[in-house]
């Protein structure tokens, strides 16, 4: 069997504070971006928060500052207008405009008479539109609680019943510091959150846990082997070592596919593919640094497998 590092011996286990302090900071960024999306500062997007958008691209080159003036003084005071990057397109834009100033479903149309009548000559060709109600926008996030909380217990009891109580709640925590850590991040670079993004963080949250498994297996497998007082630490750290050429040929193959998709896969995907990106980054690193490291603080404080 191919395996991409051989007879590793890294003292993972040795460096569990120092990641215990960078986990902290990225939970604690993260945590303040749930507190502020509950708070209705984050930046959601048309699927939670209603509103109109409109993708599509110009003819030739325009202002940006013409097209966001010539929208907001027809009536869509709060529009936000984004110039987008896509692979052989140029002049792309996505018209966002908030559901209170948008008028319902005559929205695009007023838009699209806005921009024919501002630029003439230069056709606006409108690749997608997407109208969401806040009845609806209110649904789906709803919706989304339950699917994180339901998708939280289903993991935290397969664990459990898998191996024990204990692997079963770590993983859980290694699982939400992967989700918390990308809301925290893409806060902070003003990333809207999305149904797609929320999808990848779902994905991800499988992802991760998948990675965990494999280092439980693992562990317990060479706790067969080296039940001596004492060896505990010994052992995780060896079955950390023993499956990191596995993780990394996983990790670097998805990665793969998501790179790809987030340079081709055009503005709708951009952030899912983004989400992607770090979620797999950092669940193989929580994998190593978080997951296993818990179960060692917590055999260390209330031992249970070595009397």
């Amino acid at each position: 069997m191919f395996r991409l590092l051989k007879e590793t011996n890294i003292d993972f286990i040795g460096q569990r504070y120092k990641a215990f302090t960078f986990s902290g900071i990225l939970v604690t960024i993260g945590l303040f971006a749930f507190v502020m999306i509950l708070l209705g500062k984050g930046k959601m997007g048309i699927d939670f928060a209603g509103g109109t958008m409109i993708q599509g691209n110009f003819e030739r080159a325009i202002n940006v500052a013409d097209l966001r003036d010539a929208v907001i003084n027809s009536g869509f005071a709060e529009a936000s207008i984004q110039k987008v990057e896509r692979f052989n397109v140029a002049n792309a834009y996505i018209i966002r405009v908030p559901e209170v100033a948008a008028g319902g479903e005559k929205a695009v149309d007023r838009i699209m008479n806005v921009i024919a009548t501002t630029f003439p000559g230069n056709r606006f060709d409108k690749d997608s539109e997407h109208t969401i109600g806040p009845a609806v926008g209110e649904a789906l996030k709803k919706s989304a609680r339950w699917a994180i909380l339901i998708s939280a217990l289903g993991m935290l009891v397969y664990i459990w019943l898998r191996f024990d109580y204990r692997s079963g709640v770590a993983a859980t925590i290694a699982t939400f510091h992967d989700v918390i850590a990308i809301l925290g991040i893409f806060y902070i670079f003003n990333k809207e959150i999305t149904l797609l993004v929320i999808t990848a963080l779902l994905t991800l949250a499988g992802y991760s846990l998948t990675d965990t498994v494999v280092v439980y297996d693992r562990i317990r497998e060479n706790l067969k082997k080296f039940r001596k007082k004492g060896e505990f630490v010994e052992t995780v750290n060896r079955s950390i070592n023993e499956v990191l050429s596995r993780t990394i040929i996983t990790s670097m193959t998805v990665l793969l596919v998501v790179i790809i998709l987030f340079i081709f896969g055009g503005e709708v995907l951009h952030d899912f593919a983004l989400a992607m990106i770090l979620g797999v980054i950092i669940g193989t690193y929580s994998s190593i640094f978080v997951a296993s490291p818990i179960v060692v603080e917590w055999e260390a404080r209330w031992p249970r497998r070595f009397k």
